[in-house]
């Protein structure tokens, strides 16, 4: 059943990556969203601008004119706008549920993420192609926590279509000190809406490189302005059986929880077939 649920998951992203992105609407490009000093919130285009006010015509086409003395921030709006009605962005569109998208933060921008509770990881964006992060376990009892390492390059940018690759590095500070991890490349094709992720990843371990590739498939299907459906597959080469997981993002502005269910799918498996995942992300720098 869970193989059926994956596989129908794909075949909506298929649909959804090449339909759904010709339904937004043209003027999303050059809207802004403007907080007045009250709080009150408006999403639209400025149509003229003096030095004391503007004039804004609003996605449900009502102009209006806006003192700048009222006016307590104004920035290009980072959402989408779907037949008239506004969408906030996913603030964690740079990650599946683990896994990089190809995606890339923005100078500025960052994120301080928990995985499973025990794995925070702080990340930053620079230059717009550059993402860093990196963290440290807090797995109660352990005499040595693990510390990792994730740079990631975004070489291909577009508004629909990203390439990226990058490394985890992971050290565990032992006697004998352990290093591990994965290179690995990743592409992205979609919108905030719909998305599928490829990538193919080379473990490491002390030095050496796998022969074969990891497979990573992954995607994303947008379910309303704040729910988003995740899946993120690995297939290692050789095997018989992939890590296959799928869950739900729920997100505001700057805050991301993901909660899902991984399986592995063609092994033989023991007691309660499924582990679950759960993510919190909160997002800074966002404009």
């Amino acid at each position: 059943m869970f193989k059926i649920f994956v596989i129908y998951f794909f075949l909506m992203l298929i649909i959804g990556t090449s339909i759904l992105p010709a339904q937004t609407d043209s003027t999303a490009e050059s809207s802004y969203k403007i907080t007045l000093s009250d709080g009150s919130n408006f999403i639209g285009t400025i149509l003229t601008e003096t030095q004391y006010q503007i004039k804004l015509r609003t996605i449900s086409n009502i102009e209006m004119i806006i003192p700048k003395d009222q006016i307590k921030s104004m920035i290009k709006y980072s959402g989408e706008i779907i037949f008239g009605v506004p969408y906030r962005s996913d603030p964690n569109r740079t990650r599946l549920f683990f896994a990089p998208t190809a995606r890339s933060l923005k100078s500025g921008q960052g994120y301080f993420s928990d995985y499973e509770l025990f794995f925070p990881m702080l990340a930053v964006g620079i230059a717009d192609r550059i993402t860093l992060a990196g963290g440290m376990s807090l797995i109660p009892g352990a005499e040595e926590q693990a510390l990792y390492f994730a740079p990631k390059i975004t070489a291909i940018h577009s508004e629909k279509f990203d390439v990226a690759g990058g490394v985890l590095f992971i050290h565990v500070p032992d006697d004998e000190s352990y290093n591990f991890g994965i290179a690995y490349s990743v592409a992205t094709y979609g919108t905030d809406r719909a998305a599928l992720t490829c990538g193919l990843g080379w473990g490491f371990v002390e030095g050496e490189l796998a022969d074969e590739p990891i497979i990573l498939l992954g995607g994303e299907l947008r379910a309303s302005n704040s729910v988003k459906f995740i899946t993120e597959n690995w297939i290692p080469p050789n095997s018989g059986v992939a890590l296959c997981s799928i869950g739900i993002r729920f997100f505001g502005d700057q805050l991301a929880a993901d909660l899902g269910l991984l399986t592995p799918l063609g092994g033989a498996t023991k007691g309660f077939p499924f582990m679950p995942w759960v993510g919190f992300v909160y997002n800074f720098g966002l404009e």
